[in-house]
């Protein structure tokens, strides 16, 4: 069956290109005749290739297939096209789905269609993040957000904000992680129905603050956490960031290390936040030792 699809979708191809060839020699009206009988079957190719499970045939054909549509003018149904594409691409190459996803991004947003181009935006960022390259998934997010933001996405602009933080985060730019949480603190709580995930933005914030080391800027940090939200000073969260910035300044680790287990049984972390915290406890570790030598 996949056989007999294959050799369907090469039939329509080659009954493709002689369309286009002929567009060559043609009127211009009857060039655009030619060009739209040539996009019928190129798509009737690539679902073709697609059921034979030819990804990357389907992906090239679909390709073409854009192309042909940009010579008609359609610039929406290009768009869509390189989208196919790189839904076939996903299933054989990942450099090639981002690629189609790129320029199906390009064309979304030359015909201000920016919430669709969001949405292709975080998917890229969701493909990088898979081969674990982190700044140019951050990059990714971020275009998201701001087109989610240009395409009244409020909520979905956050959601790829907080990505954004995340991996600055990991990518040891703290205070951009922590500025990013407190921008999207700031944000929801002027959105009824994000109101709930604030202190969690604030408790990833101050955890960052702890990365930099600095207690005394984290008991700052605290305080304007409670400017931004009154409520926050009565949270569990608050209590965790408080008791950790007071051990750090104390440098007791065995007490962080009890502040971090007791939190845990009740709320439990996450492996970015757990990741996190096991920096801030070896750079805390590694300060006991120094001044045990010293001594």
């Amino acid at each position: 069956m996949d056989n007999e699809d294959a050799v369907r979708g090469q039939q329509f191809l080659n009954k493709a290109h002689k369309k286009l060839i002929c567009t060559c020699s043609c009127v211009p009206s009857y060039a655009n005749s030619n060009f739209e009988d040539a996009a019928q079957l190129l798509h009737k190719s690539a679902n073709s290739f697609k059921l034979a499970k030819s990804w990357d045939k389907a992906g090239s054909v679909f390709i073409k297939l854009s192309k042909c549509h940009v010579k008609l003018d359609s610039k929406y149904e290009a768009a869509k096209a390189y989208v196919d594409a790189a839904h076939c691409y996903k299933k054989v190459s990942t450099q090639g789905a981002i690629s189609c996803l790129k320029q199906a991004v390009t064309i979304f947003t030359e015909i201000g269609r920016h919430y669709i181009a969001a949405k292709h935006c975080k998917e890229i960022g969701e493909l990088y993040e898979l081969n674990q390259d982190l700044e140019n998934a951050r990059s990714y997010f971020e275009k998201a957000a701001e087109y989610f933001e240009l395409g009244d996405g409020p909520t979905l602009a956050i959601q790829c904000k907080q990505k954004v933080a995340q991996f600055s985060a990991q990518l040891q730019q703290y205070q951009k992680a922590i500025k990013i949480y407190e921008d999207i603190s700031k944000q929801s709580l002027e959105i009824n129905l994000l109101k709930y995930g604030v202190r969690g933005y604030l408790l990833n914030s101050g955890i960052c603050q702890l990365c930099i080391g600095d207690s005394v800027a984290t008991f700052n940090a605290l305080e304007h956490y409670q400017d931004l939200d009154p409520t926050f000073s009565r949270t569990h969260e608050y209590k965790f960031l408080a008791d950790l910035a007071a051990s750090i300044d104390e440098e007791d680790v065995a007490k962080f290390t009890r502040v971090v287990h007791e939190f845990n049984k009740i709320t439990p972390l996450d492996s970015w936040k757990s990741t996190l915290l096991l920096k801030v406890k070896d750079a805390l570790k590694a300060k006991e030792m120094e001044e045990d030598d010293l001594t």
